[in-house]
């Protein structure tokens, strides 16, 4: 039986780049469906089903932001922002509005359909894990206030659910469950992305400053996840 093609939404309002990175990907496998604007893109998505969105943030008629946070209403679908700017609070508002990765132009091609074979990848395996893998999973994790249930990949806090996302889920139970190990960032990424670390930190610190806000009762002076400036990130200790 022929397996079908992933099928991606581009929302590029940059024609040329959008033919560009229409014919590469349609070459390496993809079903690419494009879109010049925010609404268009919008519309296409409303009606069809896609398996990842590649998105610009800066478009006419409908904002990128405002497209990702429609699309984050009515699904988790995998989304890859493309854009030009590329600045920390750029890429931070948009991991914060639900993206997955970011990819600044001007980007590599082979880079492009590495990432976005990544994401499909990672996507497809958290949300179908194999009935050995469930089987396998772990029993809850506790660490002081917090109880990790992989299981079924809730976390609850004194009782009290902390909903996460996927990516946040991933960090937490990847330190939980090594307790004693300081993790660099390139081995965080390549841990949960799944993937070779590009040297863009700000995907990680976007991600690790959410999960903060989420499980720490103070973001600002951590306990359950600590820096170690300049080597990486380990599990806090609490006594028990």
């Amino acid at each position: 039986m022929e397996q079908t093609a992933p099928r991606l939404l581009l929302v590029e309002d940059d024609a040329e780049i959008s033919e560009m990175v229409r014919r590469y990907l349609t070459n390496e496998g993809f079903h690419i469906t494009q879109a010049l604007d925010g609404a268009e893109a919008a519309a296409l998505f409303a009606a069809a089903s896609y398996d990842l969105v590649l998105l610009d943030i800066m478009l006419p008629r409908l904002g990128g932001m405002e497209l990702l946070q429609r699309i984050r209403e009515r699904s988790t679908v995998p989304v890859l922002i493309l854009s030009a700017k590329g600045s920390e609070v750029d890429k931070a508002l948009g991991l914060g509005f639900g993206a997955d990765d970011y990819i600044a132009k001007p980007f590599s091609m082979i880079e492009l359909t590495a990432r976005v074979k990544a994401a499909l990848r990672r996507a497809t395996s958290y949300s179908r894990p194999s009935q050995a893998a469930i089987a396998d999973a772990p029993a809850t994790i506790h660490i002081h206030e917090l109880a990790i249930h992989p299981e079924n990949f809730t976390v609850t806090k004194n009782g009290q659910e902390i909903r996460l996302t996927a990516k946040e889920f991933q960090l937490l139970k990847l330190f939980a469950s090594h307790p004693k190990r300081v993790f660099t960032k390139a081995q965080i990424y390549q841990s949960i992305w799944e993937d070779n670390y590009y040297g863009d930190e700000n995907v990680i610190n976007v991600h690790m400053r959410r999960l903060r806000e989420k499980i720490e009762d103070d973001p600002s002076h951590p306990q359950y996840i600590r820096t170690l400036w300049g080597i990486g990130y380990k599990l806090g200790e609490f006594q028990s």
